[in-house]
């Protein structure tokens, strides 16, 4: 009788030491020094540095710096050059010959610089140059809108929607990456929860096949049951059965975790399972002025938002080039013209002799056409305006929401902790009862099978309180995911 109550003392303190509350969590949270710690910080890294959709995402600075570059080439200096000949029967009816450099420019007008080099028998007195100085004539001026085209114009407007477009982009790479680290923080949370949930398992299987040995040798002594030693059998099984599934749950998510590990080169890395997550019980809560802060910046910041201010931007763009083709078209050239070619021009400049001068007048009638273009970018504008009010209140009341849920489970957790606590309480007080022949050990079992349940939840209840705080600052719309 002795032996059997110091057995039942064994088993009592086996199930004590190995399934104790709250400090079996802190314990179970603790990495041997065998693994190395795998933290979210490092896990970010690896995504950022070399995952492909984050280079994708890179490749969008490339997409808006080719743009701007195309729009630039608008005001790209060109040369031209033209030549026309004619000889028939022996006798050349013209040589013509003009070459010019223009020069575009971001202000209303675009200088011009050429030379020309007429001769021939029959050459039109409009291209007639003396022969002085080998038939040359050189030639400045510039080309000046003073109705339509005088503020903005077509050139200035793409250039305009192409630096805009630069920012349209950086707001897609930020809502892309931001995505990307939001579904990365998910499996590596539900990872954490897979490795730590198998450490419980295992740890307890450890205990029942302890317990089995003793109910087995008190068998073997006379002194217990044989349904004793079946029910501690059937009760080691379980925990075998368990411990499997949560090891193959950890392992799958491991894999799930690999997709986002890449070297770079490109080539992809698999998990090592010398590394396991980080999982912390200290809970770092957002106060409500910080969430109200988070709300400023989700206003601000956010990604979506940005994109309908830029789409706002180029659609103004757009306005002002429409109100643009309201006015009549009046365009002045006026170039200068040095003949002979002298080398001394410049002293002998004169601007109301030796030039050409040209004006370009058209205005339509109804402006159908006009009128209509820029009603439809003042419709496109109000649109987007209520796009713009609408998509900012969703924003806010998703963090809002967010914030709410993870308030609340700071509630839950520490709701779930006074569980784990109580349900060990109630193990200990059946385990006293076992030792005064009280209880036995199917009671011993249900108690056990409640307090790892409610420590499997618990688990369970911080790998989705990180989720939660995650999903919390994407819904903001910023980069902080912890």
């Amino acid at each position: 009788m002795q032996y059997v109550r110091k057995s039942l003392l064994i088993i009592g303190l086996l199930i004590s030491g190995s399934a104790f509350g709250q400090n079996s969590i802190d314990s179970l949270l603790v990495l041997p020094d065998s693994i190395r710690p795998f933290t979210i910080e490092t896990f970010y890294h690896f995504v950022m540095m070399n995952h492909p959709v984050a280079r994708q995402a890179d490749l969008l600075s490339d997409v808006a710096r080719q743009e701007l570059r195309l729009a630039r080439g608008n005001f790209d200096p060109k040369l031209e050059a033209q030549y026309l000949t004619k000889s028939y029967n022996g006798t050349t009816y013209y040589n013509i010959f003009n070459s010019s450099l223009k020069i575009p420019t971001i202000l209303p007008f675009d200088p011009a610089f050429g030379v020309e080099q007429n001769s021939g028998t029959f050459l039109d007195p409009e291209h007639y140059i003396s022969n002085q100085f080998d038939y040359r004539q050189f030639y400045a001026g510039i080309s000046l809108p003073l109705g339509r085209g005088l503020i903005t114009d077509e050139r200035r407007a793409a250039l305009k929607q192409a630096q805009l477009f630069g920012d349209m982009m950086e707001a897609e790479q930020v809502k892309i990456m931001n995505k990307l680290f939001l579904e990365a923080a998910k499996d590596y949370w539900n990872w954490a929860f897979t490795f730590y949930n198998y450490k419980l398992f295992d740890k307890n299987v450890g205990v029942a096949l302890e317990i089995f040995r003793r109910v087995k040798l008190n068998h073997q002594m006379g002194e217990a049951a044989p349904i004793d030693t079946v029910q501690a059998k059937i009760t080691l099984q379980q925990r075998i059965v368990e411990r499997q599934e949560a090891l193959l749950e950890f392992q799958n998510t491991g894999i799930l975790l690999s997709n986002y590990l890449w070297d770079s080169l490109s080539n992809p890395l698999e998990l090592s399972l010398n590394f396991a997550p980080i999982l912390q019980r200290d809970l770092i809560g957002m106060t409500e002025p910080e969430r109200d802060e988070l709300v400023n910046l989700a206003r601000a910041n956010h990604p979506e938002l940005q994109k309908i201010e830029v789409k706002l931007r180029q659609l103004d763009v757009d306005r002002r080039l429409a109100t643009e083709f309201l006015k009549p078209r009046l365009d002045v050239n006026y170039y200068l013209i040095n003949q002979p070619f002298d080398p001394d021009w410049n002293a002998n400049l004169q601007f109301n002799d030796n030039y050409k001068f040209g004006l370009d007048f058209s205005f339509p009638v109804f402006l159908r056409k006009e009128r209509a273009k820029l009603a439809q970018t003042k419709l496109k504008i109000s649109n987007t305006q209520f796009e713009q009010s609408f998509a900012e209140r969703q924003i806010v009341n998703q963090v809002l929401a967010a914030y709410n849920e993870l308030t609340n489970s700071e509630r839950i957790i520490a709701q779930q902790s006074d569980m784990v606590e109580n349900y060990d309480l109630l193990l200990q007080a059946e385990l006293l009862n076992l030792e005064n022949g009280e209880s036995d050990l199917f009671r011993i079992n249900i108690q056990i099978e409640k307090l790892i349940q409610s420590q499997s939840k618990l688990i369970k209840l911080l790998g989705d309180y990180e989720k939660q705080k995650a999903f919390l600052y994407w819904a903001a719309g910023t980069r902080r995911l912890r």
